[in-house]
C-alpha cells in the first residue's frame, strides 16, 4: 500500500510474511498464494505491499540462480504484490516449534550473518518495483547481549561497502536498520546511537520496531528525536504492539498473563522502577515468584494483533505505535518511507485467540493494514491506488 505524504514523498506500507511459516521458495512462492494475495483482494486493493522474509535456505536458492529470482519477481507483480523491504532478522527455523534464543544467531559476529545480509540487499535490488529505487531490509541488533560482538563493526563497515556497490551497480539503494529488542546488545534505542554513529555509514541505520519500543518503555519522541540529533537515519519501523498489564500484582492479572506465556518464542518482560528499567528473558521466569517487581505495570515482548487488544485485565502498547507513528510520518517531512506491520505471533496466541482456519488469519492481517492504514490518513497522507 502506498500512500502520498504531504511533502510529495511515497510512504509504503507493507505487512511481513514472517508470520507464514516458510523456509524455501518453494514455500514462499505458496505464502503468495495462500495469503498474501487473498489479503489484497479482501482489502480491495490492486496492489498491496509485503515485507518479506527470506530464510536462508529460500534465499541462496533465488541468490544462485537468477532465472528463480525473475520467476519470483513476475510472481509478485502476477499476484499484485510487491516488496520495497524484507525483514532480515531470522535467518532459518522461525517457524519452528521453539524458537527462543536461537532467532540471534547468527549474529553480526558470524561471517554467515553478514554473507546472508549481503545476499538479501542483491535479491532486494532485484525484486524492487521498477519505479522504486530504494528498499530496506532490518537485521538483529548486533547479537543477545551474553555473546560477543568483537566482529560485529567490522562486519557492518563492510556491507556498507557492499551496498554502495550495489547502488553503483544497479542504481538501487538498499540501506539495512539494526532493530533493537529486549535482551540485545542494542537493546534501545538510545543503545543504538553509539555504534551506528560509530560506523558511520548513511545505507546503515536502525529499524525502529514499536512493539520492541514499549516493551523497553522507551517515550517514542524522546527516542526519535534523539536518533534524529545524531543523524541516525531511521531505515523502516514495524509497527507492532506489546503487552501491558497495569496492575501485575492482581492474581487474576498474573492469571491472564500465563495465558500467554507459550514455549515458541521469548517474551522478554520489563518493568520501570526507580532505579532503572528491570527485567526477564522470559513472561513466564517474570511470573514465577519475584523474579520481577510488580509495584508497576509490566510489559512483554508479545507481538499482540494491532487491531484487537487482548481483553481486560490486560491491554496493549497501541498508543505507544500512535505516538511513534505521529513522530515519524506526522511531521512536515518522514522520518522514513518503510512501514511493515509485524504481528507474527497469531498462532502463538492463546487458544481460543488464534485464528483457525487461513481465512480468519487473512482477515486479521487485513484488519491489522485497515487499522494502519486510518492512522495514516489521520494524519494527513492519502492512499493511493
Amino acid at each position: 500500500m502506498r500512500f502520498r505524504h504531504p511533502d510529495g514523498s511515497t510512504v509504503h506500507l507493507a505487512y511481513c510474511t514472517n508470520v507464514h511459516p516458510a523456509e524455501t521458495l518453494d514455500g514462499v512462492l505458496a505464502q503468495l498464494r495462500d495469503h498474501c494475495e487473498p489479503v489484497r483482494r479482501r482489502l480491495g486493493r490492486d496492489r498491496l505491499g509485503i515485507g518479506l522474509w527470506l530464510a536462508k535456505d529460500a534465499a541462496h536458492a533465488l541468490v544462485s540462480d537468477p532465472s528463480a529470482l525473475r520467476g519470483l519477481r513476475t510472481e509478485l507483480d502476477t499476484r499484485g504484490l510487491e516488496v520495497v523491504t524484507l525483514n532480515g532478522f531470522p535467518y532459518e527455523g522461525f517457524g519452528a516449534e521453539e524458537v527462543k534464543y536461537r532467532v540471534y544467531r547468527p549474529d553480526w559476529d558470524d561471517p554467515e550473518r553478514l554473507d546472508h545480509t549481503t545476499a538479501l540487499a542483491r535479491l532486494l535490488a532485484g525484486l524492487l518495483p521498477d519505479d522504486v529505487t530504494e528498499g530496506s531490509i532490518s537485521t538483529l541488533p548486533l547479537a543477545w547481549r551474553t555473546r560477543g560482538a568483537e566482529s560485529a563493526h567490522t562486519a557492518l563497515r563492510t556491507l556498507g561497502q557492499r551496498l554502495d556497490a550495489l547502488r553503483d551497480l544497479t542504481g538501487r539503494s538498499i540501506r539495512v536498520g539494526l532493530e533493537p529488542e529486549p535482551g540485545c546488545l542494542v537493546e534501545t534505542t538510545g543503545d543504538a546511537i553509539a555504534p551506528l554513529t560509530a560506523i558511520g555509514h548513511d545505507r546503515i541505520g536502525i529499524c525502529v520496531d514499536t512493539c520492541h519500543l514499549a516493551t523497553s518503555f522507551e517515550d517514542p519522541h524522546t527516542a526519535l528525536d534523539a536518533l534524529t540529533r545524531a543523524g541516525v537515519p531511521v531505515v523502516k519501523s514495524q509497527l507492532s504492539a506489546a503487552l501491558h498489564a497495569e496492575h501485575p500484582h492482581l492474581p487474576e492479572v498474573r492469571e491472564a498473563l500465563a495465558a500467554f506465556d507459550e514455549p515458541r518464542f521469548l517474551h522478554q518482560t520489563r518493568t520501570a522502577t526507580a532505579a532503572g528499567l528491570r527485567g526477564t528473558d522470559d513472561l513466564g521466569e517474570a511470573l514465577r515468584g519475584e523474579a520481577l517487581p510488580d509495584a508497576s505495570p509490566w510489559r512483554a515482548h508479545f507481538h499482540v494483533p494491532l487491531h484487537a487488544a487482548p481483553a481486560a485485565p490486560l491491554t496493549s502498547t497501541l498508543a505507544v505505535l500512535k505516538a511513534a507513528l505521529t513522530r515519524m510520518v506526522g511531521g512536515p517531512r518522514p522520518l522514513t518511507h518503510h512501514l511493515e506491520v509485524e504481528t507474527y505471533t497469531w498462532q502463538a496466541l492463546p487458544p481460543e485467540l488464534r485464528p483457525r482456519a487461513r481465512a480468519q488469519l487473512v482477515d486479521g492481517i487485513a484488519a491489522e493494514l485497515t487499522l494502519a492504514r486510518d492512522l495514516l490518513t489521520d494524519l494527513g497522507l492519502k492512499e493511493l491506488p
